[in-house]
């Protein structure tokens, strides 16, 4: 079987959030989508090759998990754990001011 990690538990290691109530409080208030489906559980198994998309900070990315990892590392540790799909606004820009 391959190897799976709790939803929540990789969004905390690969430091998306500060803490896994963080994380898990964000999942179960609707703001993520696995492989398209929305997730709701915070205990979600998501593995290498799942794709998740986030709603944060203002904007939607896509993030393609290439493994699980094994603890919080550092940030250059946690960057190896997934790669950026793409990211786009939510909110429209504000007006220029002149």
């Amino acid at each position: 079987m391959a190897e799976r990690i709790r939803l929540d538990k990789w969004l905390w290691q690969a430091r998306f959030f500060k803490s896994r109530s963080l994380s898990a409080g964000f999942v179960e208030a609707g703001h993520v989508r696995l492989n398209g489906t929305p997730v709701v559980k915070a205990a979600q198994p998501v593995g290498p090759g799942d794709v998740l998309t986030l709603a944060v900070a203002g904007r939607v990315r896509v993030i393609r998990l290439l493994d699980c990892g094994t603890r919080r590392g550092p940030a250059s540790e946690a960057q190896t754990l997934y790669r950026e799909e793409g990211a786009t606004p939510v909110l429209p820009p504000p007006p220029a001011r002149e």
